[in-house]
């Protein structure tokens, strides 16, 4: 996939994190560097803020979420988890197959 370089302002800030989840930070962040794992963690979290009001209002209009929709939605998680790791694992197999 191609890479986009998209120019945006930015501003400086200090924050302070805690230093075990630093070093995890450094070790998962490589090549993007700090600040663009950051910047993704926090659209990230903003995003489910986002989603969590867009629950609130529906439930107010249409009421709460039931067991068996929940549940539904947990199964077909779950399968969609499970799809994942299978494309992942044939990935790998692919990947070490080319070494």
């Amino acid at each position: 996939m191609a890479s986009m370089v998209t120019c945006m302002a930015s501003k400086k800030v200090t924050v302070t994190i805690p230093a075990d989840l630093l070093e995890e930070i450094r070790t998962e962040a490589d090549e993007r560097g700090i600040s663009a794992y950051v910047t993704e963690a926090l659209r990230a979290k903003r995003d489910r803020d986002r989603l969590l009001e867009l629950v609130e209002w529906l439930e107010e209009e249409h009421g709460p979420v039931t067991d068996a929709e929940r549940s539904a939605s947990y199964e077909a998680l779950d399968e969609l988890d499970a799809e994942h790791q299978r494309r992942q694992a044939g990935e790998a197999k692919h990947t070490n197959g080319a070494a």
